[in-house]
């Protein structure tokens, strides 16, 4: 009897435990927090696998200027405020958790930013967002085709962008309405 109490008592301490730990706020939940032991194992093994099973195998559309001139308009709208310009990382990125990929600086062997990625996980990663990273679904805000411009011209950040595309992504952003300017604040003693 004693045993089978022991035996109880000893698979209801695990879980027991288990929840206080997260109810009780040790759980690393801030940005500068020390990652959680496995955590990259834990979410990015499902995440690849559920990518690579449901990406689209083909991008329905080409690699045109207009559709990369497009897509440069939809990318300084909607997605350069976290993953910066050309020639611009964003001020912030680097404060989120995880950090927010800078799509236009140069990594590795020639890469630039997700261009070594197929267009088709570009498109799933804007489309469905990425839980847990600050990254939203789009999949309400673009339709299909606009994701496939933004998915296009990131998969050419690391080639030759004609002219009108790269002075577009070359602008710093404005983050005033127009017309519309900042009080300005003065300091007093």
């Amino acid at each position: 009897m004693k045993f089978l109490l022991g035996l109880i008592l000893g698979l209801l301490i695990v879980p027991v435990a288990g929840l206080l730990y997260f109810r009780w706020g040790y759980l690393p939940v801030a940005v500068a927090d020390q990652a959680f032991p496995m955590e990259r194992q834990i979410v990015h093994g499902p995440l690849g696998a559920r990518i690579h099973s449901e990406m689209p195998a083909k991008a329905p559309i080409s690699p045109s200027e207009t559709n990369l001139l497009i897509g440069a308009h939809i990318y300084r709208e909607n997605c350069a405020a976290c993953h910066g310009l050309y020639g611009r990382p964003s001020t912030f990125a680097e404060h989120m958790y995880p950090e927010a990929p800078s799509l236009w600086q140069p990594h590795g062997a020639g890469v630039v930013g997700v261009s070594d990625d197929p267009p088709g996980e570009t498109f799933w990663k804007v489309k469905n967002g990425i839980r847990l990273t600050g990254m939203p679904s789009f999949e309400h805000v673009l339709n299909d085709t606009q994701i496939w411009q933004v998915s296009i011209l990131l998969a050419s950040a690391d080639k030759p962008l004609p002219a009108n595309v790269l002075d577009l992504l070359k602008q710093p952003l404005n983050f005033n309405p127009p017309g519309q300017t900042l009080p300005s604040v003065t300091e007093t003693k």
